[in-house]
């Protein structure tokens, strides 16, 4: 099946950035959405930012002017390039293919195994 993993988290300071990325092992037939989503402690699994089919975009309020999606298909990988980073990003981000591996195959939500950023002084 599929694994996505992730890096590009760390520790940076309020104003900073940092670039996640997420890979996936095998190329996918095809993909319905793919975003990065976070979860802080005590909170509920947020969206951060998405692309669709179309390739529409959709960000989270708060992350709207700082924080963009992009992706590179050649190398089956999505990132997150955040800007201007506030102690409120910080959380564990995951990332998520919706999509299938086989055009007889049923779709299915990936995650990746999740990363950390924390933004503190």
């Amino acid at each position: 099946q599929v694994q996505l993993v992730e890096s590009g988290g760390g520790l940076v300071q309020p104003g900073g950035s940092l670039r996640l990325s997420c890979a996936a092992s095998v190329n996918m037939y095809r993909i319905y959405n793919m975003g990065w989503y976070r979860q802080a402690p005590g909170k509920q699994r947020e969206l951060v930012a998405a692309f669709t089919t179309t390739s529409s975009t959709n960000y989270a309020d708060s992350v709207k002017g700082r924080f963009t999606i992009s992706r590179d298909n050649a190398k089956n990988t999505v990132y997150l390039q955040m800007n201007s980073l506030k102690p409120e990003d910080t959380a564990v981000y995951y990332c998520n293919v919706q999509g299938s591996i086989g055009p007889l195959t049923p779709r299915y939500s990936y995650w990746g195994q999740g990363t950390q950023v924390t933004v503190s002084s």
